[in-house]
């Protein structure tokens, strides 16, 4: 499966993107302002405690345990990837919505899979 991030806004509250599974519009991102840098990557299914069924981002440059997982806002990251509906506004700030259920609907869709081809380009 082929996943393509397309970073399209950068503002104070972070970096919000649209994600597409082969070539289909999924869902929206949000990222910090020190995201990873633009390229190809794998991901590869990961567990932990915290995060018990999910994806990392492999062999990115200077950073490790990037995760897909679920947030509404900037703050619910530290350099991962968040995954949602759509863009809004929670407590004030730029957020993207109904994260919860989209991640679980990212994690059924991808299930088959422990290896997911990631590309990641910015329109901004």
């Amino acid at each position: 499966m082929h996943l393509k991030l397309i970073r399209v806004e950068k503002s104070s509250d972070g970096v919000r993107g649209v994600l597409l599974l082969d070539g289909s519009i999924f869902a929206v991102t949000l990222e910090p302002e020190n995201c990873i840098p633009s390229g190809s990557y794998k991901c590869k299914r990961y567990h932990s405690l915290k995060y018990p069924e999910t994806y990392v981002v492999l062999d990115v440059p200077n950073r490790k345990y990037i995760l897909f997982h679920a947030g509404n806002v900037e703050e619910d990251t530290s350099g991962c990837i968040l995954i949602a509906e759509n863009f809004g506004k929670l407590r004030g700030k730029r957020a993207i919505l109904n994260s919860g259920q989209t991640f679980k609907k990212f994690l059924s869709v991808t299930a088959p899979y422990d290896i997911l081809d990631l590309e990641i380009v910015e329109v901004l």
